[in-house]
């Protein structure tokens, strides 16, 4: 945990960075790692905990490609011939990309900003272009949304700051103890430090509109786990008169703001708008630093005249002190009091916050991805959720999800707009009858025959059909298909490549010959009695049961093939010997 100081060096090494002119910023990262003891990638790391990290600025070009759209559809298609008879690929986007050139049916070129020359796009730039315009294979063979069947039978502005109580600890059974001059100042930096880990830091929250304040305390330093459980505290009812209900837009300085991704996690998930003002900017929330300046004034200057055993005490007399303070003193911009005038809010205007429990679960809770199903439904903490009113939502592709806060009854899906921010796009929850069929939205066995209408996959997937066959309809495209037509007419060589390429030439290489010392044995084979019969008819011989009775006798394991021509003998002489026999 960092100290007090030790965060006080880097909130002045980040305001002398943002004014450091160009080369001048590695001095102050090593004088400031010297001077902390601290190696520089120490140094980065505690920095990046206590200051501000600018958005990271989207690719001017993102979202587009310099691969041209009808290309685009012609190697989608292309490779979509290579699979579609059982789903194996068989063709790679390199190998399609360099066959479909070959032939003149794309060229898949960009111009290079730095020489104006024309250069080829690399599989990889293809293959994201693919996807950006919804035409990859992977994308077009997912199936096409179902319908689900049944049967009948059923809730502006506020601003947060912390603060170091300059003159109180806590320290064990000894309570609130004032930290006396005589002892605790810069030439006793040992008895600043021994009590480091008791000093009391406050959270001064203010509604901006009204200007009601209030003010939570913590124990140890400025952390992300405070700032949180603060943000907490204020947003929840507790049903004392003091302000509630979770703000659109929140403001603080680099050190609370980037503390931890923690509290950014809880404010994206409770909808909150965080904005964090640059160094030498503090104006911007002059309303909370003003606010800490009524507390140690009309508070925490009455804390001498009694005894606070511990810090539940502390916040209890500071919650007290916050409703009458709010409730009384008006205030010099609007002539009312703060909690007066912060009465006015509307019920639109007051989004109630979720149970505090929700709230410290959503610190940590990073969204889930789950995967659309055939039906356009999402499952999600045990229940399904609807997705089919997502834009670009297909079938396969996956989607970031996370609670709703202010409705436990839906969820929401987490996506990023244009410019990089954040977007959260409210689903319901599918409500089940008692024989768990959906209660809306499902076709009714025998009465309804409605489907979903047409996704990106589905539109992409005829487009691709349509540029295979160079037809302009399903039906003649199906057409096409029964006859056997070859696609794209048959126009493409797809050995091209191969039949064109240079090749170079091998020179022939020098082998040793292989000395032979075994000889190969044929086995012969040996005929059942079946294949027996099978033989002796096709050489001429009457076969019936008695010849088959007496093969079986003489040759129960079957006959070598080598000895059919004797078996045969055998039997036509005894054949004849009985004939011979008769006439006597």
């Amino acid at each position: 945990m960092l100290s007090a100081a030790t965060i006080e060096r880097l909130f002045r090494l980040a305001t002398a960075l943002c004014a450091a002119k160009h080369g001048g910023k590695e001095a102050l990262y090593t004088a400031c790692a010297n001077e902390l003891g601290i190696s520089r990638a120490t140094l980065l790391r505690y920095l990046k905990e206590v200051t501000v990290q600018p958005a990271r600025k989207q690719r001017t070009d993102a979202g587009s490609s310099q691969l041209d759209r009808e290309e685009a559809k012609t190697l989608s298609a292309f490779l979509m011939e290579s699979l579609r008879k059982n789903n194996k690929r068989l063709m790679s986007i390199p190998q399609a990309l360099a066959t479909l050139r070959a032939n003149g049916e794309i060229r898949a070129e960009a111009v290079d900003k730095a020489t104006g020359e024309l250069r080829p796009l690399s599989p990889s730039a293809v293959s994201r272009a693919l996807k950006l315009y919804g035409m990859h294979p992977d994308q077009l063979l997912r199936p096409a949304p179902a319908k689900e069947l049944k049967s009948l039978h059923p809730n502006h502005v506020w601003q947060i700051d912390a603060s170091l109580c300059v003159l109180y600890y806590l320290i064990g059974d000894g309570g609130l103890q004032v930290m006396e001059h005589d002892q605790f100042y810069k030439n006793k930096p040992k008895n600043l430090a021994r009590i480091a880990a008791d000093r009391v830091w406050s959270y001064e929250i203010t509604d901006h509109y009204s200007g009601s304040i209030f003010v939570f305390y913590v124990m140890g330093s400025e952390s992300a786990a405070n700032l949180a459980e603060s943000f907490i505290q204020c947003v929840t009812n507790t049903g004392n008169g003091h302000f509630h209900g979770v703000p659109l837009i929140l403001m603080m300085d680099m050190g609370s703001a980037n503390t931890s991704g923690m509290f950014r996690n809880l404010a994206r998930r409770l909808q909150v708008q965080t904005l964090a003002h640059m160094p030498g900017a503090a104006r911007a929330t002059g309303q909370v630093e003003n606010a800490r300046n009524i507390i140690e004034r009309s508070f925490e200057s009455g804390l001498a005249y009694c005894a606070i055993r511990d810090l539940s005490e502390l916040n209890e007399r500071a919650r007290q002190w916050c409703v009458w303070f709010n409730s009384t003193q008006k205030h010099s911009r609007h002539g009312k009091a703060r909690h007066e005038l912060w009465q006015t809010i509307t019920a639109d205007e007051l989004r109630l916050a979720p149970p505090p429990e929700l709230c410290r679960e959503l610190l940590t809770h990073t969204p889930e991805t789950r995967k659309v199903s055939d039906f356009l439904t999402i499952s999600f903490n045990g229940r399904d959720y609807d997705v089919h009113e997502i834009p670009r939502v297909m079938v396969g592709e996956k989607l970031a999800i996370t609670w709703n806060p202010y409705d436990l009854d839906s969820a929401l899906v987490v996506d990023v707009d244009a410019d990089g921010h954040e977007l959260l796009t409210r689903i319901p929850a599918i409500e089940r009858d008692e024989a768990g069929f959906r209660v809306e939205g499902a076709n009714i066995i025998g009465e309804d025959y409605a489907r979903h209408a047409n996704t990106i996959a589905d539109e992409n997937r005829k487009e691709v059909e349509l540029a295979a066959m160079g037809v302009s309809t399903l039906v003649e495209a199906e057409a096409a298909r029964k006859k056997k037509e070859l696609p794209f007419g048959g126009r493409i060589d797809p050995w091209k490549v191969a039949a064109e390429a240079n090749l170079p030439t091998w020179i022939p290489k020098r082998g040793t010959a292989l000395s032979v010392s075994t000889q190969t044995v044929a086995v012969e084979k040996t005929l059942n009695h079946f294949e027996i019969a099978r033989a002796l008819c096709a050489r001429g011989v009457v076969m019936d049961a008695d010849k088959n009775r007496q093969i079986a006798g003489w040759f129960p394991d079957g006959v070598p093939e080598s000895e059919l021509a004797a078996l045969e003998q055998r039997l036509t002489v005894r054949a004849g010997l009985r004939v011979v026999g008769g006439m006597s």
